[in-house]
């Protein structure tokens, strides 16, 4: 067992593609700009919201800001207890972790008062220890301060920890701080691109990882 698991959360705890990718063409649709489709929009989950717009079609930064702007106030219209479940076995594993005494921790590119609604209506603060949205750092994923922050926050080293996510971006983040990385295949990444980012461990499911 590690001492310490540092997990995304779109896409490894919760299933929040449909309503983050219908939130994006929304957004573009009220933005007056071109529409993309829900592939395109699934694959800017996990960066930063003026990141992922930017993946999606050249833009001003006017345009970026406008963006996000849009997608934050649609999205917090929509966060609703349920609309985005938790994957199965994804408690649970939290649970034997932290029961097991090892930290848990979420990195995540989502913003931290957003983060923290789902970690409240999922009952997951009995579990996890820090919780690191996109402003809570000064270089989001795939940058790997986030995981070095994570790291210095609870005096633990790069070999103490596992960095789990569905997203190549997540797999390059824990690399880059050094540390062991798990790929879940049921998110929004495919195994072909877990792997070519590095991944040490492929998985189906949280439970297997001891």
């Amino acid at each position: 067992m590690y001492k310490l698991y540092i997990l995304d959360f779109d896409g490894t705890v919760a299933d929040t593609n449909r309503i983050i990718t219908d939130t994006m063409q929304a957004t573009l649709r009220e933005a007056g700009l071109p529409a993309r489709s829900h592939e395109a929009c699934s694959q800017t989950i996990g960066l930063p919201l003026a990141e992922g717009f930017r993946m999606l079609m050249p833009l001003t930064e006017t345009q970026v800001q406008a963006c996000v702007d849009i997608y934050r106030r649609r999205f917090a219209a929509s966060q609703k207890p349920g609309v985005a479940p938790l994957f199965p076995g994804a408690a649970e594993a939290m649970r034997r972790w932290h029961e097991g005494g090892a930290r848990v921790s979420l990195a995540s590119s989502r913003g931290h008062e957003s983060l923290m609604a789902f970690v409240r209506e999922m009952q997951l603060g009995r579990y996890v220890s820090l919780v690191l949205g996109c402003e809570d750092v000064a270089r989001p994923k795939p940058d790997p301060c986030p995981v070095l922050q994570t790291l210095a926050h609870f005096g633990l080293d790069a070999t103490d920890a596992l960095v789990i996510g569905d997203m190549h971006y997540d797999i390059l983040m824990g690399r880059g701080a050094g540390c062991r990385t798990c790929g879940v295949t049921y998110g929004n990444g495919t195994e072909a691109e877990l792997r070519a980012a590095g991944a040490d461990i492929i998985t189906d499911s949280l439970l297997s990882i001891d």
